[in-house]
């Protein structure tokens, strides 16, 4: 029994939970950064590149006798490709994605420190025996 409590327990912390959130939030993430890289950004370079589906840009390494002409027939057939199409979206997204992520963990620190920044205190009241000496002192100098 005393390992199941042991796992409720760490189950339940809050560190486990937030990592769960992360996952699942930055999976319903990626499916958004993808929306915006192949529907928005993409049609945009291809209009300054000349070509609009990057994902079927490839060189073909090996033999082709059936004349195969995408890059998933090719795939399919087993003939080696270079696929710098898909990689070229994929880098896209990662940077996208990165530059995001950059945005709303600085946006954070900023919130961070406007919270953790305390208003000035007064200075605490000098204690009793300190002014005397100081007076005594300052009498002595007379």
């Amino acid at each position: 029994m005393g390992m199941l409590q042991e796992f409720r327990e760490f189950a339940v912390k809050g560190n486990a939970m937030d990592l769960a959130v992360g996952v699942i939030i930055g999976a319903a993430f990626g499916k958004i950064v993808d929306s915006i890289v192949g529907d928005l950004i993409m049609p945009i370079v291809s209009i300054v590149v000349g070509k609009l589906d990057f994902s079927n840009l490839f060189v073909v390494l090996g033999d082709n006798p059936q004349n195969l002409a995408t890059l998933a027939e090719l795939k399919k057939a087993g003939i080696p490709v270079f696929a710098y199409g898909s990689f070229a979206t994929i880098l896209l997204n990662f940077v996208i994605l990165a530059f995001i992520i950059f945005m709303i963990v600085k946006q954070m620190n900023r919130l961070r420190k406007e919270e953790a920044a305390p208003a000035p205190a007064e200075p605490a009241p000098t204690p009793e025996d300190v002014v005397l000496l100081r007076e005594i002192r300052d009498a002595l100098k007379k």
